[in-house]
């Protein structure tokens, strides 16, 4: 049997509690009133998330934007209160000036540090100084396909060691490749990468396998599928539970990728290409980029604690 949605007002979104239906079942579908808009047209989407901080039922994010020309934004951090819209402030951004950034997250330890990815594997650490970010360095992800287009990062920490995952997103018959190494914060170093494929059993046409990923507590890996057929839509988009990342006692980083991966929960006329889920909470925020129709969130119970 499958489990009902369970609605939760938070931050004028709605609150999606996870599913127990097998592979085989519908999945419940977060859209409608659930999503808010952060900006419109094509240089407004959020192709990536990571959460700043969270004070009772307020959350500050942090997004990305895959704009390319100079004088569009890049990051904008985005406020969600009970009972109130979007707070939306685009951020001035100093230092190298990356294109078509997909992905982003928190710097574990680091508050208001983060890491950027721009699909050409080029990673941008930066730190948010008010209403500014600035550069502290870019570095190359290793052993990236000069062919690669990532669209998912994050951090994972485990025995006392930081693990940065990535993917390139693959498209169609060709699989997204999921990737993870060990990560030094004080030289933005890598050890020796390990790479599995992953193909998304839905959305079934124009597939994104990997759009985001992010990484729980325990290692359990969730990302996001997309369907992109062009600028105007029709778009669909999928989360799944895609397997897991782990660190052995003796320092060495694993990833097992699920085959098939459980889908978690489908998302109607959205694009999703961010994922950030809260620390200790099933609560998350997802972020679309709809291309001519701007960027939207919404806060959902997705994430595992």
């Amino acid at each position: 049997m499958i489990k009902k949605a369970i609605g939760v007002a938070v931050a004028g979104v709605a609150l999606l509690a996870p599913t127990t239906a097998t592979a085989q079942e519908p999945r419940p579908a977060v859209g409608g009133g659930a999503w808010q808009r952060v900006g419109d047209g094509i240089t407004a989407g959020i192709s990536g998330l990571a959460v700043e901080g969270r004070h009772g039922a307020a959350i500050d994010v942090v997004g990305v934007r895959d704009n390319k020309k100079p004088g569009q934004n890049r990051l904008v951090a985005i406020g969600l209160r009970p009972g109130a819209g979007p707070r939306v402030r685009p951020l001035d951004w100093v230092g190298d000036l990356p294109v078509d950034l997909e992905a982003i997250d928190a710097v574990p330890g680091r508050p208001h540090e983060f890491v950027a990815l721009a699909s050409s594997g080029t990673a941008y650490r930066v730190v948010r100084e008010g209403d500014t970010a600035r550069v502290l360095g870019t570095f190359p992800l290793p052993g990236n396909s000069p062919d690669a287009n990532d669209e998912g990062f994050a951090f994972f920490v485990s025995h006392g060691k930081t693990v940065a995952v990535w993917a390139d997103r693959g498209q169609d018959d060709r699989p997204a490749t999921l990737s993870a190494a060990a990560w030094n914060p004080a030289d933005n170093s890598f050890g020796k990468p390990v790479s599995a494929e992953f193909r998304t059993p839905y959305p079934t046409a124009d597939v994104r396998h990997v759009s985001d990923l992010k990484v729980a507590a325990d290692g359990r890996l969730t990302v996001s599928s997309a369907s992109d057929p062009g600028d105007d839509g029709p778009f669909a988009s999928a989360l799944h539970d895609a397997g897991r990342v782990s660190v052995t006692a003796d320092g060495r980083v694993r990833l097992t990728v699920s085959d098939p991966p459980r889908r978690l929960a489908t998302v109607a006329g959205h694009k999703v290409e961010a994922l950030a889920c809260l620390p200790g909470s099933r609560g998350g925020v997802l972020g679309s980029d709809d291309e001519n129709a701007g960027g939207a969130v919404a806060v959902a119970a997705f994430c595992r604690p």
